[in-house]
């Protein structure tokens, strides 16, 4: 008899936000793999990956989100296993879109679902190292993940626009507190929320970080991990895990997946580039 897989997801119906390319692409392929029962795909564009159900998804519209819920809810579906809010944007965005799609688009999706998810299951963010100095603006982050409305939140946005800045390390930092904030909730309903912090992935997204961020920063960035830039397949392995019943007494954390980049920082071993 072949043993059991250390991971597997068989019986699972899973959630992924943005899977067209990049790191939701490899967690599809990883997800498959360890058997998912199915696998739902939100996303703007359909991904080239065979998946059980994907509904077109805009994460920076209230409208398209709560249309995409409906869908995934319906009488006639197993409840949700296993969400992961993959779906993302660059700062070359305008800032109120980064906004929307990274932290307000999560937070609508992330708050309708929960409830309706099944106990012993699991909400996976992928966040980012951008996000790391959430601690300087908890108070506003607070403030602005307390609000219901999303009207409410977007002017909250536009208020803010010196704070908010790009919009990009704002909407991460966001991510960051939002999964501790929401940990003792997801508690009360049998389940645990995580994300994983990404530092600079080969993806096609890189060159948009490459961009907004500079070379100089991104290289040093990857030179002070690992000395290579991370595959989306070392992030979406860290996102399986965190999903996975392996990880069933993890809740509320934030991982860093970044080749010791952040360690580096914090003990003074590297300084920031001027």
């Amino acid at each position: 008899m072949a043993p059991r897989p250390l991971i597997s997801y068989e019986g699972k119906r899973v959630v992924v936000t943005g899977a067209y390319s990049g790191i939701g692409a490899s967690l599809v392929e990883l997800l498959k793999d360890a058997g998912a029962d199915q696998i739902v795909v939100l996303d703007i564009k359909e991904p080239e990956a065979n998946v059980d159900k994907f509904i077109e998804t805009d994460m920076g519209n209230p409208v398209s989100i709560d249309a995409a819920i409906s869908e995934i809810t319906a009488d006639d579906q197993a409840p949700v296993d296993v969400l992961f809010n993959n779906a993302g944007v660059a700062a070359t965005l305008p800032a109120d879109v980064v906004m929307r799609v990274n932290t307000l688009g999560l937070k609508r999706l992330t708050e309708r679902l929960l409830p309706k998810m099944k106990s012993g299951g699991a909400i996976v963010n992928t966040a980012s190292v951008a996000g790391n100095r959430w601690a300087e603006h908890v108070t506003e982050i607070t403030a602005l993940l307390a609000i219901d409305s999303w009207d409410e939140g977007v002017s909250w946005v536009a208020d803010h626009a010196e704070l908010v800045a790009d919009g990009y390390f704002f909407s991460k930092e966001s991510v960051q507190v939002y999964t501790m904030l929401t940990a003792k909730k997801a508690t009360e309903h049998g389940l645990r929320i995580n994300s994983v912090c990404p530092s600079p992935v080969d993806t096609p997204l890189l060159p948009a970080f490459r961009e907004t961020m500079s070379d100089k920063i991104i290289d040093w960035a990857i030179e002070t991990g690992a000395g290579r830039v991370a595959t989306a397949e070392d992030q979406a392995s860290a996102l399986l895990f965190l999903g996975s019943d392996l990880a069933s007494y993890v809740n509320g954390v934030n991982l860093l997946v970044d080749g010791g980049y952040t360690a580096a920082l914090q003990m003074g071993q590297v300084s920031r580039p001027v």
